[in-house]
């Protein structure tokens, strides 16, 4: 695969910039994993990393939300320094829902959700008719308000991770950061997500970036794709940039041609075929 990066446009560099990170490296300790990452996330775009299994993703994910430190580089958020800003600062700018287990012990789902509202309650973190109305709101978005009063940790996976994108969704932020949202749920609640992220970053405003393995929904979800490959940033592009045969097939270390552009599917042999029914089931939601 060709080892370039097709630039952001430069308005998306000049103007309305949520995030954006500049020389950007991540990693454990002073074992970096991914180096040089240069990203701009802007209002009303969705931008998916995606890239083989234990290419960095998700620690830069958890890099940018605060949750681990930089190894160098920059991160800006809203135009502060992600640094400079405090705990509550920082969650009434940013929400996060990453691949790590929550077990909220004793909980109801409303009650997970209104946790979404603590960058906004007082001290004692009493909710108003307001905050309730929100929470309410963002759970009928997420189609898990009839169950409102159950008890979180008897819940299906599917039906946490909606709960928990409820919640980050509650929490009204400018950025959402997502890991893998699209895990533990069927055909038919990914393609509602879709709705639904393309809803809050293209009529709110909202910027959104996210972790996918699922290419068909990629593709169809985003705006703007960056491929991780090998410690950097192999690419980046308009999803009609990045699709294509060369580009999939390298990223992924695939047999030339295993990736249809046409369909989103990848083939086990090459052309001819399917890796799997759930590939093919997948790509049916653009």
């Amino acid at each position: 695969m060709r080892q370039e990066r097709t630039d952001a446009p430069r308005e998306a560099l000049e103007k309305d910039v949520l995030l954006a990170t500049r020389g950007l490296s991540v990693g454990y300790g002073v074992r970096a994993i991914v180096e040089g990452v240069d990203l701009s996330l802007r209002a009303g775009q969705i931008l998916t990393l995606v890239g083989p299994n234990g290419a960095g993703k998700s620690t830069i994910l958890r890099t940018l939300c605060g949750q681990q430190q930089a190894l160098a580089g920059t991160i800006s958020l809203c135009g502060f320094d992600l640094r400079s800003l405090s705990v509550k600062e920082r969650a009434r700018l940013l929400a996060v829902h990453l691949t790590e287990r929550v077990r909220p012990e004793l909980l109801s789902c409303t009650e997970v959700v209104e946790m979404g509202r603590a960058p906004y309650t007082g001290l004692m973190g009493a909710t108003t008719s307001a905050d309730r109305e929100k929470v309410r709101d963002a759970m009928e978005l997420m189609q898990v308000w009839e169950l409102r009063d159950r008890d979180f940790l008897q819940l299906s996976d599917g039906q946490r991770q909606r709960v928990l994108l409820a919640r980050a969704i509650c929490q009204e932020p400018r950025v959402l950061v997502l890991d893998e949202p699209m895990s533990h749920l069927d055909v038919r609640y990914q393609v509602e997500l879709i709705r639904v992220l393309r809803q809050l970053s293209h009529e709110r405003g909202m910027g959104i970036i996210m972790a996918l393995h699922e290419l068909p929904l990629a593709r169809r979800a985003s705006d703007w794709i960056v491929c991780v490959k090998e410690g950097a940033v192999a690419l980046q592009g308009t999803p009609e940039q990045v699709f294509v045969p060369e580009t999939i097939d390298g990223l992924f270390d695939l047999e030339a041609g295993t990736y249809d552009a046409w369909t989103g599917d990848v083939r086990a042999f090459g052309r001819g075929t399917d890796l799997d029914a759930a590939s093919t089931e997948q790509s049916e939601v653009r």
